[in-house]
């Protein structure tokens, strides 16, 4: 029995990540999900934020992950997203600019604005953030 699980991690123009595991962690719609070799089958939906794959060395890469669709099969993982960049690679200031930015929208709300819109881009931004602080935390120790 194998203690790794392939993980693919795609959007629709490139490969984000590919490489075997022994710990896959995202947040689905339902909740935070940790994923280990031999896991049920599962498919659900995720949403904005960071996504952790822990490489059989122990080392821990962080990607941040616009929301998307997670399949799970007993020796594949496979994360569809729209967009993910690695933790390491986020730009701090233009995620604080997105969030006061959507905030501003959804505190000015107009009749042409779209209100979903401007929640999603809080979401991702909020989701940034909180990629970028468990990243200098992890950092730190």
């Amino acid at each position: 029995m194998s203690n790794t699980i392939q993980c693919d991690i795609v959007s629709s123009n490139r490969e984000i990540f590919s490489g075997e595991v022994v710990l896959f962690i995202a947040t689905g719609t339902a909740g935070e999900l940790g994923i280990c070799p031999h896991h049920a089958p599962l498919i659900t939906t995720l949403k904005p934020g960071p996504m952790h794959v822990t490489v059989p060395d122990g080392e821990e890469i962080t990607f941040f992950a616009s929301g998307g669709i997670l399949e799970v099969m007993p020796h594949l993982i496979t994360v569809l997203v729209d967009n993910a960049i690695r933790a390491e690679d986020l730009d701090e200031a233009a995620a604080q600019q997105a969030r006061e930015e959507a905030e501003r929208q959804l505190r000015d709300r107009s009749a042409e604005m779209d209100l979903a819109a401007a929640e999603i881009k809080l979401m991702e931004s909020l989701a940034q953030l909180q990629a970028l602080e468990r990243l200098r935390k992890k950092i730190k120790h």
